[in-house]
């Protein structure tokens, strides 16, 4: 579809990630929402139960790839929503269970 997914995704501060916590805090949690909103209004809202792979299979495969360690991060897609965003917009985001994210575009 022509897209630029490399230039258009990946740039300077392109990956915040909110605090990781070990998983002796947050277990391996299977269901729970997973959310976005953009100046307040829901873009993005889904369960983690809809994902395509659990995050254990999505694991145990890329394991077989590359050598994870503690602290590697693993990027899966989004639900439904994606969309442009401008300056000034305030992005929200979540996981129930694990942890939230707020980020103010520059």
């Amino acid at each position: 579809m022509g897209r630029p997914w490399e230039s258009g995704k990946a740039f300077e501060a392109s990956a915040p990630c909110s605090r990781i916590y070990p998983v002796s805090q947050v277990g391996h949690p299977s269901t729970g929402s997973i959310w976005l909103t953009v100046n307040g209004e829901t873009k993005q809202q889904a369960d983690l139960a809809d994902m395509i792979w659990d995050v254990p299979h999505i694991i145990a495969y890329l394991s077989e790839l590359f050598t994870l360690q503690p602290g590697d991060l693993i990027y899966t897609g989004t639900p439904a929503g994606v969309g442009p965003i401008q300056r000034g917009d305030v992005m929200h985001g979540g996981v129930d269970k694990v942890g939230e994210i707020e980020i103010k575009v520059v």
